[in-house]
């Protein structure tokens, strides 16, 4: 058994709110500045290169990469050999959310209720997904989510009647109604699988994973492939100005599913689909 106390990971997340909302994952940056080439529209290589400026200046000036710095999502996995000592593990995520956004600068986005609409002024409470994994680390990871793409994304029960084409036209079907809202160039998270919330929570988690990996299922990588060919013919572009480069990535994350059901979700993220993350 190995403790650990939550004031480390309080500390850890307040890091990781900031360093994800000040620069975004290597790989995505690389796949942004690979597909400026590839644009073919010169409006949406203007946006390209207004894009690579915006990330170059977040970095260099250390502020906020988009000014919509999100509600925190946190994705634990937790060794079952841990033992957290010192506090309540959520307690100690949600100070660290507030300490990050606070110290960091960082527009604070959250209220309190859906209705009521009271800024809680520190962007808590953090949605928190924890998953028990062998070993005695824990892993974190930030993705802080902005609405402007959370906004776009849907979520179908479809029947096991349902054919690849029709997965593939809900999930192409989506970015179309999206337009320009969520800031193409998209990365687009799908998850089929599992059940109502499960699928969707597969669709957020697989914006988390690095645009440069497939799905390791040939099915699905196929999937993928076949989905992101259809919504870069869609023509919205950079920014929705038009032009060939709509979606950077679909990222597909699949688990099983009852016998009836064949649940798919599409979560898009912007091209700022921010996520850092650590070890402790």
């Amino acid at each position: 058994m190995r403790n650990i106390s939550v004031k480390d990971i309080e500390k850890k997340v307040a890091e990781l709110c900031i360093k994800a909302n000040l620069s975004l994952p290597e790989d995505l940056e690389s796949c942004i500045k690979c597909k400026a080439s590839d644009e073919r529209s010169e409006v949406g290589r203007n946006v390209f290169s207004d894009i690579i400026d915006n990330i170059n200046v977040a970095r260099d000036e250390t502020i906020p990469i988009c000014q919509d710095t999100g509600m925190a999502v946190i994705f634990l996995e937790i060794g079952q050999d841990v033992h957290f000592v010192d506090g309540v593990l959520y307690e100690a995520i949600n100070r660290g959310v507030a300490k990050g956004y606070t110290d960091g600068y960082l527009r604070k986005s959250i209220v309190s209720d859906p209705i009521e609409r009271i800024n809680t002024n520190d962007n808590t409470p953090a949605v928190i997904h924890t998953k028990i994994v062998e070993g005695d680390k824990v892993k974190i990871v930030v993705a802080p989510k902005g609405f402007g793409s959370e906004n776009m994304s849907a979520l179908k029960m479809m029947t096991p009647s349902a054919t690849l084409e029709e997965i593939i036209d809900f999930v192409v079907d989506t970015v179309q109604n999206a337009g320009s809202n969520p800031c193409p160039p998209i990365v687009v998270g799908v998850g089929i699988g599992g059940d109502f919330e499960s699928c969707a929570y597969n669709a957020k988690k697989a914006l988390c994973r690095p645009v440069s990996i497939r799905n390791p299922k040939a099915i699905y990588s196929d999937l993928e492939n076949k989905m992101l060919d259809k919504i870069n013919k869609l023509g919205i572009g950079p920014q929705g100005f038009g032009g060939s480069v709509t979606a950077l990535a679909v990222n597909i994350e699949q688990s099983p599913t009852h016998i009836a059901g064949l649940p798919v979700a599409v979560n898009i993220g912007c091209h700022v689909t921010r996520h850092a993350e650590d070890v402790i």
